[in-house]
């Protein structure tokens, strides 16, 4: 139960999210939540201290956006420079290319799931919030957090193996890779492998279970109707490293299918005074109908088969989920996440098969400048845009990055809103109401720092506002 100190609730540190925000809702005369916010307030910076670099450098000064995913930014940035630079790089850098993003998707993936939403799905909401953390999992169940643990560790080798380090690494470079994949390393991957999937399949096992025992918080826990965003190959497979981008409504209906390099005639960004984020939309249909949503729910909901078998079956039990319509349940975002990690690990695979992953045609040194350059991939967090203006000496002009956690602003802020509403009935609030508000943000596995481009500390602070705008609450808890 809340203990009422001060006017301020507060939850501090930020609780398995990474990043600095703020939840403001606001209560009526009666004590219902009118509204509810979700405030970024980290400063967005990172575009323009860009400016002036070289467009090579790029590759390596992205990644330090963020320590969570430096893959994706890694890899995004090399791919604008391929095209800035019109160096198209060889199959075999591509695959070596693909074969770190997976092992970044799996890591990731494994992660939010075991570690950042475990907490929640295996313990409770409810519960006491000194366990309700990493270290109640061990105890828990040590042998599956053992198995999480060796997940997390299994992705991040094969970066490590490709680049030379698990975060921030030197791989990819405009026109291919630095280092070609031996036979010894191929191997070492391989070893590991199986292990991978079984682990991956023991957490749909979990998620299955959990979902079957609560579909009551399922079917009210943040459920809005929004378009979906996300990148297909042909016959709208999953793609992951390289495709075209497809846009759906929130019937499944196709409203855009384009390559994308011509974004900009397809997207644009809403400002709000209350967030330093901005809100990307779908132009045609302007602000806010044009709203979507991207990341393994997004995806998912605009994939239509998997090319690997395990995945592919999984895909099938997650698509009957609303007989085929877009899924819309937020929490089902855990769900398509190990989805996602399972089509990875199965990849992985398929590109070590390849004969032409242990080639040495690693990079293509011919260059047709372009002076523009764009680069997209789809994090784990969803669809990342990366594009560079440059002088003809190569130097960066002016630069725009679009990322996973910038498209689902406006759905995060949805969800904040819809939890705090069905939740939460004031004016006495409980800590675990308040749990379900950030678990609605937690489900998106926002990382702030990307989205801001910002340095900064990862409070986040839940302030409950009276109908006379006066503070009226302080929860204090211990950290998770």
């Amino acid at each position: 139960m809340a203990t009422v100190t001060t006017q301020k609730i507060t939850i501090e540190p930020v609780t398995r999210i990474e990043g600095h925000a703020k939840v403001t809702i606001h209560l009526n005369g009666d004590g219902k939540v009118e509204r509810a916010y979700l405030h970024i307030n980290e400063f967005r910076g990172f575009e323009k201290f860009c400016e002036g670099r070289m467009a090579f450098e790029m590759p390596v000064i992205t990644p330090r956006i963020c320590g969570i995913c430096p893959v994706s930014h890694h890899l995004a940035a090399a791919k604008a420079c391929d095209d800035l630079y019109g160096s198209p790089p060889p199959r075999p850098a591509q695959l070596l290319r693909e074969l770190m993003h997976m092992g970044q998707v799996i890591q990731s993936h494994g992660m939010h799931f075991f570690e950042l939403a475990g907490p929640d799905l295996l313990l409770g909401f409810d519960a006491d919030p000194a366990i309700r953390n990493v270290v109640g999992l061990i105890r828990a169940n040590p042998e599956l957090a053992l198995r999480a643990v060796q997940l997390r560790k299994y992705g991040q080798e094969i970066i490590n193996i490709l680049g030379g380090r698990r975060i921030h690494p030197v791989f990819a470079v405009p026109g291919g890779v630095n280092k070609a994949l031996t036979a010894s390393e191929r191997d070492q991957i391989l070893a590991g492998l199986d292990e991978a999937i079984a682990t991956i399949q023991i957490g749909l096992k979990i998620f299955q279970d959990w979902a079957e025992s609560n579909q009551e918080d399922i079917n009210r826990f943040a459920i809005f109707s929004t378009g979906y965003l996300g990148m297909v190959e042909a016959g709208n497979t999953l793609e992951l490293y390289d495709g075209d981008l497809r846009l759906i409504d929130s019937d499944g209906r196709e409203l855009e299918h384009f390559a994308g390099r011509d974004y900009l005639n397809y997207i644009a960004e809403h400002v709000e005074s209350w967030s330093y984020l901005k809100f990307p939309y779908y132009k045609k249909m302007g602000w806010p109908a044009g709203v979507y949503r991207v990341g393994p729910l997004g995806r998912l909901n605009v994939s239509e088969r998997i090319a690997t078998p395990l995945a592919d079956e999984a895909l099938k039990a997650f698509k009957a989920l609303n007989a085929g319509k877009p899924v819309e349940q937020t929490l089902y975002y855990h769900y398509a996440r190990l989805i996602e990690a399972l089509y990875a690990a199965e990849n992985v695979r398929t590109l070590l098969d390849d004969p032409d992953i242990l080639s040495t045609e690693i990079l293509n040194t011919r260059q047709e400048f372009r002076g523009e350059g764009i680069g997209v991939i789809e994090a784990p967090r969803g669809t990342l845009f990366h594009h560079y203006w440059a002088k003809s000496n190569g130097q960066i002009e002016r630069v725009n990055l679009i990322v996973a956690t910038g498209h689902n602003n406006w759905a995060m802020s949805q969800a904040v809103e819809s939890v705090a509403k069905t939740y939460i009935t004031g004016p006495d609030i409980r800590e675990g109401l308040l749990n379900r508000v950030e678990a609605a943000v937690r489900a998106y596995d926002p990382c702030l720092s990307c989205s801001t481009h910002a340095v900064g500390q990862m409070p986040m602070v839940i302030e409950i506002i009276d109908a006379q705008g006066r503070l009226a609450q302080t929860l204090t808890r211990l950290h998770e």
